[in-house]
Parts: structure tokens; C-alpha cells; sequence
């Protein structure tokens, strides 16, 4: 006996879907679906994949290999503004020959898209002024993810940049991912594919057209594709704005009375015991805080980034990539 098959009507709402989005499997199909014309009765995944590829639509996969993951590097995040995530995407050349490498910020929790856009340079002031812009937009994540190329990292004490500083004093704990692990900013490079695949590629657009299309993707993104891992809802309506509200008050970070509080002079020194340490020109003018042990040494922070050891001797050490920890971020930040 043949099994029944599907209404004429609802195969024809669903290649149009799938006409309209040639990038979206079963799952998403289903569920946009079901979302516009919930009083349908609408056949399995399943049975949508079978009628695509019927219509000859449905193309084969490149499975990847898959890595098990060592660490859980967002384990802490389980809310809106828990963990925002900051790259810049590889760059591409556009119609005319032009390099194009857009910034990008989204919710880790959410997977909602902030910005995507070309700009003028990627130094650290125009970062921060699009930073700036979403903090009085949206309110304060908790963490900043990013990598450590610049200019959210140096190869400095603590891989600070005045970026970096510049989020502690406004209340936001920069994240580091370890280098050679991309894996560690997944979220954020998982909407980086999907930009690459339906938001650049094969467009071949100028790049007055270009920075349009990242306009009209952020929207897309978040209110016209479903997304698997927030159970297929649109990114636009699971997130919402923090409660830490940004007034552009910058303020060091305060350390208890366990800690020696020293300034770092102009020329990245501080004095201890009469004794003149570097540490570092990028921390000039702030504020560290040091721990002794019962061994002498001076474990030296800013804020809730450990920076290094200062030994009895005044030698100042930095820890290795190798030995570099996650530490439980327990100094007040605003």
C-alpha cells in the first residue's frame, strides 16, 4: 500500500521556501513553517528532505571532523549578555578588488548578531566606538570572548591592550581564547560561516553593496532564520538587553584590603622596596594590585587579569601560553 502522500498545496509552500532560502535544510524549512502557519499540519523533517530531494534540492554534505572539545570554554554562559563574542571576519576582496574584513559582535548565549560591518581601520579606537555605541544600545555584557590578534590582545603582561583596559574600567572582563583554538569562539565562527556562505559568497558586490548586504544579513540572522541550537527560534526573539546599564563612567578596579595597590608609572614601572619593576607601557598610569605569598613572591593583577609573579629578587615573570589558567574572576569589577 503507498504510503499517503503530502498535500500538493503544502510540497509547493515548502520549495518556495526552500526556493527563497537554497541554503536551508529540513529542519529550518519546518520550522519557519510552522511558525508562519501554525494551524498546518505539516509532515516530519524527514519527510521534507524526501520531497526536496525528489526536486532534486537537496545537495550532498562535507561532514567535518568533528574534534571532542578538552574544556567547556562557555560553560559560564546561560543567559543573554553573559558572554558577547568580538572577530574581525577573514578578510575578502570585493568587485572592485578591495580588501573587505568586516567586525562582528554577537550574543554567545542567544546567538544574537549586534554588528557586522566594514571599518575604516581596525584600531582600537574604532573598535571601541562601535563597542561604546551597543554598550549604551544594549547594556554591559559580563565577558568579552575574542582572539589575540590585535587590538584585543599584546604579547604584553596579561596580553592587555588599552582595549582590554579600557572594557575593565567600563565594567566588561575581556576573554582571551587560547591561541590555536579556534574552537573556543565556535559560536561566533559558526554565524561567521553562515555570513561567508549566504552573506559574501558568490556575490561578488562592490563594497558600497557589500556593507548593505551586512546590514540586510544582520536582520536575517536574527529575525528570518531559525537557529538549531536555540531549539529553531530567531535569534532577535530570544535575546534581551542587559540590566547593567553603560553611562560611559570609567572606573579602575577596586581591590581589597589583601592586596598592595601600586601605579604603574609612565615608562611601565612600579616601585617595590625601593626597587623599580617593569611590567609593562601598555598598564601606564593604572592601578595594579599585588598578593604576597608565604614565599615572598608578589603575584601581580589588574583588576581580574593575573599578569605575573614579582620573585623576592624583583624579577617580574609572566606565566607561558602553556600554563596560562582561567582563573575564577573574584576582584570587583565594575
Amino acid at each position: 500500500m503507498q504510503a499517503k502522500k503530502t498535500n500538493e498545496r503544502l510540497e509547493q509552500q515548502i520549495l518556495e521556501v526552500k526556493h527563497r532560502y537554497p541554503t536551508w535544510g529540513p529542519k529550518k524549512i519546518l520550522a519557519v513553517l510552522r511558525t508562519n502557519y501554525p494551524e498546518e499540519r505539516w509532515p516530519s523533517d524527514t519527510t521534507i528532505g524526501n520531497i526536496l530531494s525528489r526536486h532534486g534540492l537537496v545537495e550532498s554534505r562535507k561532514y567535518r571532523k568533528r574534534m571532542p572539545a578538552k574544556t567547556d570554554p562557555l560553560s559560564h554562559c546561560h543567559a543573554p549578555n553573559d558572554v558577547w563574542c568580538i572577530d574581525f571576519k577573514g578578510w575578502f576582496l570585493t568587485k572592485e578588488r578591495l580588501k573587505c574584513e568586516p567586525l562582528t559582535i554577537s550574543d554567545a548565549h542567544s546567538r544574537y548578531l549586534f554588528y557586522c560591518s566594514k571599518l575604516q581601520s581596525g584600531k582600537e579606537s574604532d573598535v571601541w566606538d562601535v563597542l561604546n555605541m551597543l554598550f549604551y544600545e544594549n547594556g554591559l555584557p559580563k565577558f568579552l570572548r575574542h582572539d589575540n590578534g590585535p587590538p584585543f590582545a599584546t604579547t604584553g603582561a596579561g596580553r592587555l591592550s588599552r582595549l582590554s583596559i579600557k572594557l575593565i574600567k567600563a565594567g566588561v572582563i575581556p576573554e582571551w581564547i587560547d591561541p590555536g583554538k579556534p574552537y573556543q569562539n565556535s559560536r561566533h565562527e559558526r554565524m561567521h560561516r553562515t555570513l561567508k556562505a549566504e552573506g559574501i559568497i558568490p556575490l561578488q558586490l562592490t563594497i558600497e553593496e557589500q556593507q548593505i548586504k551586512f546590514k540586510d544579513f544582520i536582520q536575517y540572522f536574527n529575525f528570518e532564520r531559525p537557529h538549531e541550537a536555540i531549539g529553531q527560534k530567531y535569534p532577535g526573539n530570544v535575546y534581551i538587553p542587559s540590566n547593567r546599564h553603560w553611562n560611559g563612567d570609567f572606573r579602575s578596579p577596586e581591590y581589597d584590603n589583601t592586596y598592595l595597590v601600586k601605579r604603574v608609572r609612565e615608562r611601565g614601572q612600579l616601585s617595590l622596596n625601593g626597587v623599580d619593576i617593569y611590567i609593562g607601557k601598555t598598564l601606564r598610569d593604572e592601578f595594579v594590585g599585588l598578593k604576597e605569598d608565604d614565599n615572598g613572591d608578589f603575584s601581580v593583577h589588574y583588576g581580574p587579569v593575573f599578569l605575573g609573579i614579582i620573585t623576592p629578587d624583583g624579577a617580574f615573570t609572566t606565566p607561558s601560553e602553556v600554563h596560562r589558567k582561567r582563573n575564577g574572576y573574584k576582584t570587583r569589577c565594575y
